[in-house]
């Protein structure tokens, strides 16, 4: 039950930094308003905030995180850019979840 708590913590703190960093590039890149900054700076918070919930180590937590990360950015791509993930995109985001388990796992069976 922790592990599919700390899987849903991940979700959600990767939405925080996508959008985070979403909102900016309307900004600069499609010329929205300026105020999009706003939310941007309060996702971009909210994210260092939720990264800190967790009791382990802050780098294990960063690295173990990047792999949801990588995961919620090829949704991202598919749901909000609508472009369609390739095969070889599928195939990085198993590859980072084999990493995040072995860090997650490997940590656990050592201390």
């Amino acid at each position: 039950m922790e592990l599919i708590k700390t899987f849903g913590l991940f979700v959600v703190t990767a939405l925080a930094e996508i959008v985070g960093c979403y909102l900016p590039y309307l900004w600069l890149k499609q010329g929205k308003s300026a105020w999009l900054l706003v939310p941007a700076a309060i996702s971009l918070a909210l994210f260092a905030w939720l990264l800190s919930l967790h009791p382990t180590a802050a780098g294990r937590v960063y690295a173990a995180y990047g792999g949801v990360y990588i995961g919620i950015a090829i949704l991202w791509l598919w749901l909000v850019d609508k472009v369609t993930p390739t095969t070889t995109d599928w195939i990085g985001v198993g590859l980072c979840f084999i990493g995040m388990a072995v860090i997650i796992f490997g940590s656990r069976a050592e201390g």
